[in-house]
C-alpha cells in the first residue's frame, strides 16, 4: 500500500458533499450567537473523518461482496485496481475509526467543557453510533445499504444529524425552527447524489444488492431525482420566508443553475455519462450551504 493508493480510497472528492450539512449548521449557529473556534475546527476534522471512514468501509463491503471486481466501468479504486489488499484495508479501516474517536472525543470536550457530563456522554455515543453507521453500510453480515436503505441513511446523517448536529454541538441548544428545513433540503440533495449514482450504476448493482434505484427502475428513478431536487428547493425558499430574511437571504439562488445543468444532464444522458453530473450536484450542494449561510449572518 503506498500513499497515493491509500488517498485514491479516501475519495476526498466526496467531502464538500459529508460538509455541506454541517458547514450550513455552523453558519446558522454562528448566526444566533459566538462559536468556539476550538470546537468548529474539530467538528469539521470529525465530520471529514467519518467520510473517509465510510468510502474505505464501501470499498471493502463493495469488494468482499462482489460489487466491484475487475469488470467495473465507473470510478476504480485501490482494491480492484490490486494497489491495496484487503488486510492492508482492514488496517486502514481501524486506523480511520480511531482518528474519529480521537478527534470527535476532543471536539465533545471543546464544546462541553468535559468528558463526564451526561450531555457529553450521550454525544460521544451518538458518535459512536456514526462510526457504526459509516462502517456498517456495505460491511458486516447484514449491510443496510445492499437492502434499499440507503437513501434513509443518507437522508439522516448527511441532512439531519450533519446540519442540526453541528448546530448543537456549537451551541448545546436545539432549534427545529432554524434548522430542520435546511437539514432536510441538504439531505434531499445528498440523497441525490447516491440516487444518481445508483441509477448509473443499475446494471452492475443489480447482481448483488438492492437499491431505490433499481426498485423504481429508469424512468422512475428520474422521476424521484427530480422530486428530490426540487423538494429541497422548496424547502430552502419555505425557510427564508418564514425566518423573514433581507433579500440576502436568498444568495443561494445563485446557485440554481448548476442544478439546473444537474437535472438536465439527469434526463439526457444514461450509464457512465452521467458520471459528470454528480460533482455537479455535490458542488452546488456545498456552495449553496455557503451562500445561504452567509444570507443568514448578513441582514
Amino acid at each position: 500500500m503506498t500513499v497515493k493508493s491509500a488517498i485514491k480510497s479516501m475519495r476526498l472528492r466526496t467531502l464538500p458533499l459529508s460538509l455541506s450539512g454541517v458547514v450550513y449548521g455552523i453558519f446558522l449557529a454562528a448566526s444566533v450567537g459566538p462559536l468556539k473556534a476550538l470546537t468548529v475546527v474539530f467538528l469539521l476534522i470529525t465530520a471529514s473523518m467519518l467520510q473517509v471512514l465510510s468510502n474505505l468501509s464501501n470499498e471493502l463491503g463493495d469488494t468482499l461482496q462482489g460489487t466491484d471486481d475487475a469488470n467495473r466501468t465507473a470510478a476504480r479504486y485501490s482494491l480492484i485496481d490490486g494497489e491495496m489488499t484487503i488486510d492492508e484495508m482492514k488496517k486502514l479501516i481501524i486506523g480511520a475509526a480511531a482518528v474519529c474517536c480521537i478527534f470527535g472525543t476532543i471536539m465533545v470536550w471543546s464544546a462541553v467543557g468535559t468528558l463526564f457530563s451526561p450531555l457529553a456522554i450521550v454525544l460521544l455515543a451518538l458518535g459512536t453510533l456514526a462510526i457504526g453507521a459509516a462502517m456498517l453500510y456495505t460491511l458486516g453480515k447484514h449491510p443496510y445499504g445492499y437492502r434499499g436503505f440507503g437513501d434513509l441513511s443518507v437522508f439522516i446523517f448527511f441532512g439531519l444529524v450533519s446540519c442540526c448536529g453541528s448546530f448543537f454541538v456549537c451551541t448545546l441548544s436545539l432549534s427545529p425552527c432554524l434548522t430542520l428545513l435546511p437539514a432536510c433540503a441538504i439531505g434531499f440533495f445528498s440523497v441525490g447524489v447516491l440516487n444518481l449514482n445508483n441509477i448509473r450504476d443499475m446494471k452492475s448493482d443489480a447482481r448483488t444488492r438492492t437499491t431505490v434505484a433499481i426498485k423504481l427502475g429508469p424512468m422512475r428513478a428520474r422521476i424521484y431525482q427530480t422530486i428530490l431536487i426540487c423538494g429541497g428547493w422548496a424547502m430552502l425558499a419555505t425557510s427564508t420566508v418564514l425566518r423573514g430574511l433581507s433579500p440576502w437571504g436568498w444568495l443561494y439562488c445563485l446557485t440554481l443553475p448548476l442544478f439546473i445543468i444537474h437535472m438536465r444532464g439527469v434526463w439526457a444522458k444514461k450509464d457512465s455519462e452521467l458520471d459528470p453530473y454528480l460533482p455537479i450536484l455535490i458542488m452546488g450542494t456545498i456552495a449553496l450551504s455557503i451562500l445561504s449561510g452567509t444570507g443568514s449572518l448578513i441582514q
